[in-house]
């Protein structure tokens, strides 16, 4: 037990000690504000609410775990005869370790979404999004432990130097945040679409530093996702996803597809009802190591008219299987959407 809480104290030392790196979803797809800005607006409903809850490493740190939640809301407004605005925003906190280490988000969103091309069951568009936001970051010294504090034998001397003799003179500090993202995505009727997107978190590269006095400038971050749906039969479609993200020396590839089954008349509005299971692969990069496997997500989700709730688990596959035993991360995520009746027939993909 106790190397495994001294190998995680170790990893949230190394991940203090760097740039800090951003959130993670495992479903991804169901957290489009945290994405890619341009996916503001992007759905068949008028408003859209989402909630994301995720937990991680709770088998080793216990009330310690790693844990990460989000709220977002957006809608769309119809511009003209075809084309969209997106409006929405978006507050999501995350807090790591023993120390409290934290941030807390609030971001205002924006898309615009232009039909290039289409009939009324096909449709194919390019999004353009941003956002803009403020975070806090926060830790608190009094918990954590520092190299100076142990023995050598196992034991901790609370009287030896500590963060006290350290350069770290603010345990919490706000910044601006800015993103802005691009998608492109084509319906080809209901059953079948596909689509593309990329976005840039942290243009204006904050300070993140705990000393008032340096300058420790966050990474920006670049993500690439696509997938799509493909009807196999008339009950059985599926559902391909990948997501490649980018900040600085360090780099994160999911991928995977889901299978859905459809349980009610399969209509978009009315009594539409279906389940899906999927497998995904985690893949990222240990900077001074190379390329590892780091879990593979088992997933599910149920839809029943405008409502959805997915649910997935992360089995730790990497070189942390002797303090996790394999156990990695749980995520909820809930998403209700309001619809109103739309004569424009199909717009966008069923995420």
């Amino acid at each position: 037990m106790k190397f495994k809480h001294l190998l995680f104290s170790l990893l949230l030392f190394v991940g203090f000690g760097a740039s800090a790196q951003d959130i993670h979803f495992s479903q991804f797809y169901l957290s489009p504000l945290n994405l890619n800005p341009a996916m503001t607006g992007v759905m068949n409903c008028n408003i859209r609410l989402v909630g994301n809850y995720r937990n991680q490493w709770a088998s080793v740190l216990k009330d310690n775990a790693y844990s990460t939640y989000s709220f977002s809301y957006d809608q769309k407004i119809p511009v003209g005869r075809y084309d969209y605005f997106g409006i929405g925003g978006t507050f999501w906190g995350d807090r790591a370790g023993e120390a409290d280490f934290a941030t807390v988000t609030g971001k205002l969103s924006a898309s615009y979404a232009k039909r290039m091309a289409g009939s009324r069951k096909e449709a194919h568009y390019l999004v353009f999004g941003a956002e803009a936001g403020v975070a806090q970051r926060s830790i608190d010294f009094l918990k954590l432990r520092w190299g100076t504090q142990h023995d050598g034998e196992g034991g901790f001397c609370a009287t030896c130097p500590s963060f006290e003799d350290s350069n770290f003179d603010q345990d919490n500090f706000l910044f601006a945040d800015m993103a802005a993202g691009l998608m492109w995505f084509s319906v080809f009727d209901e059953s079948n679409s596909l689509y593309v997107g990329g976005a840039f978190h942290h243009l204006n590269r904050a300070n993140q530093s705990f000393n008032s006095e340096n300058k420790d400038f966050i990474y920006s971050r670049f993500t690439f996702h696509a997938g799509g749906e493909f009807e196999v039969t008339k009950r059985v479609g599926l559902l391909p996803g990948v997501i490649v993200m980018k900040q600085g020396p360090s780099f994160q590839v999911n991928s995977g597809t889901s299978l859905r089954f459809v349980l009610g008349s399969g209509s978009r509005v009315n009594n539409y009802q279906a389940f899906q299971f999927g497998t995904w692969v985690r893949v990222s990069n240990k900077v001074e190591t190379g390329i590892l496997t780091d879990a593979v997500i088992l997933s599910t989700r149920f839809d029943y008219n405008q409502f959805s709730l997915g649910f997935s688990y992360d089995v730790n596959v990497s070189a942390l299987k002797p303090a996790s035993s394999n156990n990695g991360a749980f995520e909820f995520a809930l998403v209700y959407k309001f619809c109103n009746n739309e004569r424009r027939g199909v717009y966008c993909p069923r995420f």
